[in-house]
């Protein structure tokens, strides 16, 4: 498993996002509030309401302008918590999928939605 996953020039993007997101947290002496708990939290807030976006609707009809600003406060919230403990974001997300690789093998999971137990 290689970056196949994530071909970010070497993911200078994901550090230049982390640097302006605990730039903007420190002028605003928000550090304080930011332990990992919070963060946590705080992810799972941001994802209720972009589940929110699409409650009672068919999928097509939530507001995709919405959508893309949750989805940056979801962002934002995991790549500060994964700075929290120093972990590289490329790093995790690859770690993940090679994990996922071997759990669900293309020639049983493709097509499927089973979890990996019931392959």
């Amino acid at each position: 498993m290689g970056n196949e996953f994530l071909n970010f020039q070497e993911m200078n993007e994901i550090q230049v996002i982390t640097n302006t997101l605990i730039e903007f947290r420190n002028e605003r002496d928000w550090e304080q509030f930011h332990n990992p708990k919070d963060l946590a939290l705080a992810i799972n807030v941001e994802a209720g309401e972009l589940l929110e976006l699409f409650l009672w609707k068919a999928p097509q009809e939530a507001n995709a302008e919405k959508v893309k600003e949750e989805l940056a406060d979801i962002f934002a919230f995991a790549i500060l918590l994964a700075d929290k403990y120093g972990f590289n974001v490329k790093d995790i997300v690859l770690e993940k999928m090679a994990k996922n690789a071997l759990k669900y093998p293309v020639d049983k999971a493709k097509g499927t939605a089973k979890k990996y137990n019931e392959l």
